[in-house]
């Protein structure tokens, strides 16, 4: 059985379990649960687990009553029998939302009938929770899609910032550690899955070159898992990155993240005393912290998703970005495309920069991608691949070849070489320029061909946000319609 056939068939027994009122969002945190107990059989760590709650204990049990009242009360006790961290951490104010002992019993003899080996894929089980979170996350109504970003997006921010070995990574929004086992994964490419590597650099790349932060408990668990099933023993906080905690998170060699968008409820300020400009935007306040997280020894980057209101709002926003052109090489902006979150009216992009060595001017000249204007728009019948990138990667690149990247990338870009790539969407403003327009980054969009009229407007901004919001609202009426055929 294929890894794709397994999780359909791990998700399908969702739909089993919604008569007992349990949402995809619990279904896969009650999955997660049970999983990690057939994953220690199968990974050969169960002695992290109490003998009595093991998973051939659990599956020997035959009376469904029995086998409920067990499971009750491993969750509410495994974490604190187990000297293991991330049992403890994975099981902590565990709970089950079933209701019904039938569907556990469905849910244990699945689980356990499943070949998780073959000749082809040796270990598909990562591959199988990493497709669970995807779909999950997919559900509108499970809220899961702030957690999750969309795998192809993750993949090329993770080949432009080109990881090395020896480094350390950080992404302090860590939602479900798609960013950190995107880059995990690059590297074991690269080296034969760490086999290349003496002991005690294969321990660090395992133990110490990943690290996260998340604030919500669920989605903690769901990137302790992931992380585990992906073969890394990360350190994953669970808590605030704007608080007192998040002044820990510093001197990394590299930071991957979409910060989770928004203001902190009632104008909420960050707690924490070592960020100059405290917002009520949170975004403005984590991309603050994550040019200051990283050190100064030069080579030091980082790559971003924010909302366009960070590129242009006033006060704090404008006195975050001039500090972070100051203080960092701010050397590319990708507008990215509407629709591929999973709020189909949320503009986003990405931010390329490097920590400079000194404290002031860093930044020279910012280029500026638009994959947005009079482009696809994604969804169902458009799937969102890597191959969207193509035309911006080979921009950013200034034409060379990935694999020219991933061998000499040492923190510089080669200005003379963008200049020569012939692109429409590709454009390049000096920081005088960018200064003379009250540093504002809301830049580089190229005209929209189906709104050429509205550009006599005098607000021209205005009238791009006006449009913008007209595709927005049309794509989320398409979906609808998908749905309701």
């Amino acid at each position: 059985m294929s890894a794709e056939e397994i999780a359909n068939k791990l998700w399908n027994l969702c739909n089993v379990l919604r008569d007992d009122g349990v949402t995809y969002h619990q279904y896969l945190n009650e999955l997660t649960y049970i999983l990690f107990l057939r994953l220690s059989e199968v990974k050969g760590f169960e002695d992290a687990i109490p003998e009595e709650y093991r998973w051939g204990k659990l599956k020997s049990i035959t009376d469904n009553k029995d086998l409920f009242d067990t499971y009750r009360e491993l969750l509410a006790t495994i974490s604190t029998k187990s000297d293991n961290a991330a049992v403890k951490e994975i099981y902590t104010n565990a709970s089950t939302t079933l209701r019904k002992p039938v569907n556990l019993k469905t849910l244990v003899t699945s689980i356990d009938a499943i070949d998780w080996y073959d000749d082809v894929e040796q270990d598909k089980i990562a591959t199988i929770y990493e497709d669970l979170l995807e779909r999950n996350a997919g559900e509108k109504k499970s809220g899961a899609g702030q957690y999750f970003t969309p795998r192809p997006l993750i993949n090329v921010m993770v080949e432009l910032v080109a990881p090395k070995l020896g480094e350390r990574w950080n992404d302090p929004a860590a939602g479900t550690f798609g960013f950190m086992i995107a880059a995990d994964q690059y590297l074991r490419v690269k080296t034969d899955n760490y086999f290349d590597l003496n002991s005690e650099d294969r321990r660090f790349q395992v133990h110490e070159a990943f690290s996260g932060c998340e604030l919500v408990q669920d989605a903690h668990r769901l990137a302790l898992m992931n992380s585990k099933l992906h073969g890394l023993e990360s350190r994953i906080e669970m808590g605030d990155t704007l608080s007192e905690l998040g002044k820990s998170f510093k001197n990394f060699d590299g930071v991957l993240a979409n910060p989770p968008f928004g203001t902190k409820q009632g104008g909420e300020r960050p707690t924490r005393d070592d960020l100059v400009y405290l917002s009520g935007n949170k975004q403005l306040n984590f991309l603050q912290h994550i040019y200051r997280s990283l050190h100064k020894r030069g080579g030091a980057r980082a790559a971003v998703v924010l909302p366009d209101n960070v590129l242009f709002e006033d006060g704090d926003g404008r006195k975050i970005r001039r500090d972070l052109m100051d203080k960092c090489k701010l050397h590319t902006i990708l507008r990215l495309p509407t629709g591929i979150f999973y709020a189909a009216g949320v503009k986003t992009n990405v931010l390329f920069f490097e920590r400079g060595q000194t404290e002031t001017g860093n930044t020279d000249k910012v280029w500026f991608y638009d994959m947005r204007t009079n482009a696809l728009s994604y969804g169902k019948r458009t799937p969102f691949t890597r191959n969207a990138f193509a035309d911006f990667v080979k921009a950013y690149t200034g034409g060379m070849a990935l694999s020219e990247l991933k061998d000499s990338y040492d923190g510089s870009i080669n200005h003379a070489r963008r200049a020569e790539v012939q692109d429409e969407r590709w454009s390049c403003l000096s920081r005088e320029e960018i200064a003379q327009k009250n540093d504002s980054l809301g830049l580089g969009l190229i005209a929209d061909a189906n709104y050429s009229s509205i550009h006599t407007v005098e607000p021209i901004e205005l009238a791009r946000e006006a449009a913008d919001e007209l595709k927005a609202i049309q794509a989320e009426l398409n979906q609808i319609i998908e749905l309701l055929r």
